[in-house]
């Protein structure tokens, strides 16, 4: 149990007015930034029984801090990042689930508008297909970044949701594991994507993104849904620029229709020219260094709100692609 003081109405004040601020967290000992913490959480009603099951015992975690430091996008360049991730034995066997949970995922689709080929992407990369989803204590976890000063306040609000997806009876602290940044279940959402977009899909009365297919299928596209994607366009492509073009950094960054693309020059990658429908995007250069570059529209800055990462967003694209066989990417492969 976390050991609490009993003390006057204004020490109380004082308290969650001086130690909660999470600004300089760190400077503050964890143990008393932990209590603090439980204290406002009562304060947002989460109940007593919940905060102190929830929080005994918990601590730090270095590794958590090492690991944030150093995340992939920070370190890789775009062709070992998408090498990684776009391999033949994950696109095969997203094709293969792609079939077998079919008729489950068309009723997902037909409800929220987001197809198949994204979800099972969406699956693949966050967790190989259920295989990874995480062996950290979402809780400590969560602790630990929420008192690191760095990214403390937006981890605070997850540890808060974590805590409440406990009190709505979904999980228990105990099963509640996840990756090092609280990332949940065979989609990794986080706590507060959680609340607002899971779904008890499969009707069972809780929301199991953890082992339930159909609750973690239908809250993945309940959240993109949320986030606006457009049903009916795709995310993008990979395009060749005319060398002025590529130089030009200003006239990348313009949203423009695909008809006035195409009069600039801008063309597939197989040298055909662009679609003639009518939708609008920008031109993104993952590795400014080098001559990759993809024309992309809504539904791939929807995926960027799901992980704000133009690697990540671009690699579920293109795994949608390969899985579809919709698109074959030709970034990196001489690479």
């Amino acid at each position: 149990m976390i050991k609490r003081t009993v003390v006057q109405p204004v020490a109380v004040f004082w308290l969650i007015v001086v130690a909660a601020p999470p600004v300089l967290a760190s400077q503050v000992d964890f143990s008393q930034w932990l209590e603090a913490f439980a204290i406002e959480a009562q304060q947002r009603g989460i109940s007593r029984s919940v905060i102190d099951s929830a929080l005994d015992g918990v601590q730090p975690i270095p590794d958590v801090i090492e690991l944030d430091r150093a995340q992939p996008e920070a370190t890789d360049d775009f062709c070992h990042y998408l090498g990684r991730r776009l391999t033949s034995t994950r696109i095969e066997r997203g094709r293969k689930l792609l079939k077998e949970h079919r008729d489950l995922l068309r009723r997902v689709t037909a409800k929220y508008g987001v197809p198949s080929r994204f979800l099972i992407a969406l699956w693949g990369l966050e967790t190989n297909f259920g295989d990874i989803t995480g062996s950290f204590p979402v809780i400590d976890a969560l602790a630990t970044l929420a008192h690191d000063e760095r990214r403390g306040p937006l981890f605070r609000e997850q540890l808060f949701a974590a805590l409440r997806i406990v009190d709505q009876g979904h999980r228990t602290p105990s099963r509640m594991k996840g990756s090092w940044a609280g990332g949940m279940g065979q989609v990794q959402l986080m706590p507060t994507t959680f609340l607002s977009s899971a779904v008890d899909y499969d009707g069972d009365g809780r929301k199991n993104i953890w082992t339930s297919l159909p609750d973690a299928f239908a809250s993945a596209a309940t959240y993109l849904n949320d986030m606006g994607w457009r049903t009916g366009e795709t995310w993008g492509r990979e395009v060749a620029l005319p060398a002025e073009l590529a130089r030009n950094r200003a006239e990348l960054a313009k949203t423009r229709s695909i008809a006035d693309w195409r009069s600039v020059g801008v063309k597939r990658i197989d040298g055909r020219a662009l679609p003639g429908v009518v939708m609008r995007g920008s031109i993104v250069r993952p590795d400014r260094k080098k001559h990759h570059a993809f024309l992309v529209y809504a539904n791939f800055h929807t995926i960027m709100r799901w992980n704000p990462s133009t690697f990540f967003a671009i690699s579920v694209g293109a795994l949608a692609d390969e899985i579809s066989r919709s698109a074959s990417l030709r970034a990196c492969r001489s690479e």
